[in-house]
């Protein structure tokens, strides 16, 4: 506490007015600048403005979480990032929503707190990551079923792809196979769902995002700007609540997400189409491996380690080999009451080479109890990448617990000795 800069917000409050009258603003009035978490790099400021992007996250609260007058929402992520700023604050508020707010660990004081929090509130609404939802697999069953969650109706994934072996999970144990699964795709940089499916309206599939939003026009293309059905994802015309630059750079942003094809907008990530239209993300494009010739997604090597009875969760990343160009290297974090020995690492090197080929088997896996992630749950596969190659490692400032790299560093060094 320092004097002149710090404050006891009871005294702020008792002396302010009960009403503030807001300030009118222009659409396209800068409304926040939010810098991503630096996953795949430098830090980008993404600037968003105010009409077009209330627009959007108005509409996507409504439409995809089927918002009712009795509904008490709740999503898990931090307020701090894009999901909670469009879908903590901005959009459910919008609409008028009752909105529950958590800060907190989701296993302090013990791993049943967000369960404990679903049923004191009756949360109907749940939307969270798929990390979060290994995390819950790795710990067991048991501490679900403590409590009772038959007030939830409807559930929701966000941030990254989700595996078809969680998605199963998550529609079973947690929504008890009656609960509506909405595994939305978009962006810092979107600002809203641009993918998504909409209950009671369209079909859900483990694994596949679903459709665009209505209005949002994506397609599957090549280099070349080809249409295809496994490439990479672009969304061919403007929408209303996309970033409007990179702040204090104009540069950046034209080559960045503009410069791959012409007039089309390029989110960085692959995808493939299946013969309904539905759409499955397979996760950034810089996430592919090149193996003795062969392009592997890094997506499904986690999804096939993750396939094994033993896993709850894995990253993989690629290092320099002298023959192959790149090696394949897994860090894996067990599921309880597994025991982590070599005959396990042998057993999981097998079991992605028979779910995938022979090409695919992981040369190395690390076990261990946890994963560099941001606060919003994403895994910094970068710095897994540092770790494998013996490299200095990038900047940690992003971390949620940045002791887990060294942790992760002298494991991976004993291991490979």
């Amino acid at each position: 506490m320092e004097y002149e800069r710090d404050h006891w917000y009871h005294e702020l409050i008792g002396e302010a007015q009960p009403h503030c009258i807001p300030e009118i603003m222009d659409a396209e009035d800068l409304l926040f600048v939010l810098y991503t978490s630096g996953t795949t790099g430098k830090p980008k400021g993404i600037v968003h403005t105010t009409g077009g992007y209330l627009t959007q996250v108005t509409a996507t609260t409504k439409c995809v979480f089927d918002l009712q007058e009795d509904d008490i929402y709740w999503c898990t992520a931090d307020v701090g990032w894009i999901t909670g700023h469009s879908y903590i604050v901005y959009g459910p508020l919008a609409n008028g929503a009752t909105v529950l707010m958590y800060e907190g660990a989701p296993d302090w004081p013990d791993k049943g707190r967000f369960w404990e929090i679903c049923q004191k509130y009756r949360v109907s609404i749940f939307y969270t990551a798929p990390t979060a939802i290994r995390a819950f697999m790795k710990w067991g069953e048991d501490w679900i079923k403590k409590y009772d969650l038959s007030s939830l109706r409807l559930l929701g994934t966000v941030g990254e792809p989700i595996n078809p072996e969680a998605w199963i999970w998550y529609h079973r144990v947690i929504g008890k196979e009656l609960c509506p699964i909405v595994d939305t795709w978009w962006q810092t940089e979107t600002g809203a769902i641009m993918i998504t499916s909409l209950p009671a309206v369209t079909e859900t599939r483990p694994g596949s995002a679903g459709e665009a939003f209505p209005g949002i026009c994506t397609a599957l293309l090549n280099n070349e700007g080809e249409s295809v059905t496994a490439g990479f994802l672009a969304i061919t015309k403007p929408w209303p609540s996309m970033l409007r630059t990179i702040y204090g750079d104009d540069e950046r942003y034209e080559n960045t997400y503009w410069s791959k094809w012409d007039g089309i907008y390029f989110p960085g990530d692959g995808a493939k189409i299946d013969e309904d239209g539905f759409l499955s993300i397979l996760g950034r494009v810089d996430d592919v491996l090149n193996t003795a010739g062969h392009r592997i997604g890094t997506m499904e090597v986690e999804s096939a380690l993750v396939d094994h009875p033993a896993v709850a969760e894995a990253a993989v990343v690629g290092k320099f080999h002298e023959v192959k160009g790149q090696a394949i290297a897994a860090f894996v974090i067990l599921k309880e009451n597994w025991q982590a020995d070599d005959d396990l690492v042998m057993e999981l090197r097998n079991h992605v080479a028979q779910k995938i080929g022979a090409i695919a088997r992981p040369d190395s896996i690390v076990l261990t109890a946890d994963l560099p992630k941001t606060r919003s749950g994403k895994i910094m596969r970068r710095l897994l990448k540092d770790i494998a190659e013996g490299k200095a490692l990038g900047d940690t400032t992003t971390l949620a617990d940045p002791s887990v790299v060294q942790i992760l560093k002298d494991q991976y060094l004993s291991r490979e000795g």
